[in-house]
């Protein structure tokens, strides 16, 4: 790990802002913490996944890996604000939605899990109250909240907070000379925190000071997780793989506009081949110049075999693209991720989320 704060030159002449935005946010969760401002508490379990800095930490991926492991048994809903979606108000994800309708990773989610609902909406309460008022055999048994770990409208029976072990928590300031939402004391609403973007190597000495490091309370439970690579996938068929094995005789095209697209462009350039990429903002919506410019660039590679690869969230916006012909989109491949733990950490992560869901509908039942 780094300390990233030298990479902000501008830091010092931010902190007047930092220092009025602390006080912002100390005094909102305030009155949150003095009943001032009401969280509101719901009948069904309610997992937040959520983070105290912005950009990736991961948090899609791991709301992916609670809806696979809780779908087989329990109705699982996944709300999420939708991030830069056209729509206003509450949308429950339905297959007539576009992702400019509900956003990018909501979307996502959808596609890969359709037995699952998906709903949209800035008012996470308003948002739980429309799924917990749907008919029985619809009603969410568990809810899982994406990026909510700051709205604190909603009290979740549970609270994922996520790190990244590139940039850890501790290791950062607050907005704007920083990366920080909130102070890392923050960290004390968690029942667990997950080190996100580790390595599957990572020895037990850095395990230990970074826990120590994060400075959690008893009952905090801390996991490690990291970023696991499925095959790569057409565009236009996720069935389809990559039809060739890639050498130093290939070149590939990275797109990415994502928050962080390091580890990505790392993990391609892994295989050996030649890597030019092009990089753009998170969420990024790509106009008819980005794609002219990524078909230029692209007919510049050289090579015997040469794709374009990008992200598994940016293969939702070209997929759509109406820029893009579908000629075009033969050439575009994306690179699925899965989160995943080592098998004793896996084995804890998953029994504490089926076990805290089982004693909250057990006292349930004792009220």
């Amino acid at each position: 790990m780094s300390d990233n704060f030298s990479t902000n030159k501008y830091a010092f002449w931010l902190w007047p802002f930092t220092f009025l935005y602390g006080i912002g946010v100390f005094v909102r969760n305030q009155l949150f913490d003095w009943g001032i401002k009401k969280s509101h508490r719901y009948p069904v379990p309610v997992i937040c996944v959520g983070n105290l800095a912005v950009g990736g930490t991961g948090k899609t991926p791991h709301i992916e890996y609670l809806v696979r492991l809780l779908k087989e048994k329990y109705r699982v809903a996944v709300v999420s604000r939708g991030y830069k979606r056209t729509s206003k108000g509450f949308v429950l994800a339905a297959p007539q939605h576009t992702y400019r309708e509900i956003g990018d990773e909501p979307y996502q989610i959808y596609h890969k899990y359709p037995d699952i609902l998906v709903a949209v909406d800035g008012n996470r309460c308003r948002a739980i109250e429309k799924l917990l008022a749907l008919p029985d055999h619809q009603r969410p048994e568990v809810i899982l909240l994406d990026d909510a770990f700051q709205h604190r409208y909603v009290k979740p029976s549970f609270s994922i907070l996520l790190t990244d072990y590139n940039r850890m928590f501790y290791q950062d300031r607050l907005l704007p000379a920083g990366r920080l939402r909130e102070p890392a004391s923050g960290r004390e609403r968690a029942d667990a925190v997950v080190v996100t973007k580790t390595l599957p190597d990572l020895k037990p000495l850095e395990f230990r000071i970074t826990e120590t490091n994060m400075q959690l309370q008893a009952h905090q439970q801390v996991f490690f997780s990291y970023v696991g690579y499925d095959p790569v996938c057409s565009l236009l068929s996720a069935s389809q793989k990559l039809p060739f094995i890639p050498t130093a005789d290939d070149a590939v095209l990275v797109v990415s506009g994502i928050a962080n697209p390091e580890p990505f462009v790392a993990e391609v350039r892994k295989w050996k081949w030649q890597v030019e990429t092009l990089s753009f903002p998170d969420h990024h919506d790509f106009k008819e110049a980005d794609v002219r410019s990524i078909m230029q660039s692209f007919q510049r590679l050289k090579g015997k075999h040469k794709i374009i690869l990008t992200t598994e969230k940016d293969a939702v916006r070209l997929l759509h693209n109406k820029y893009i012909t579908r000629e075009q989109k033969k050439w575009i491949y994306f690179l699925p991720i899965a989160i995943s733990f080592s098998d004793k950490e896996k084995e804890a992560f998953d029994n504490m989320i089926i076990k805290h869901i089982q004693t909250f509908q057990q006292n349930k039942i004792l009220w």
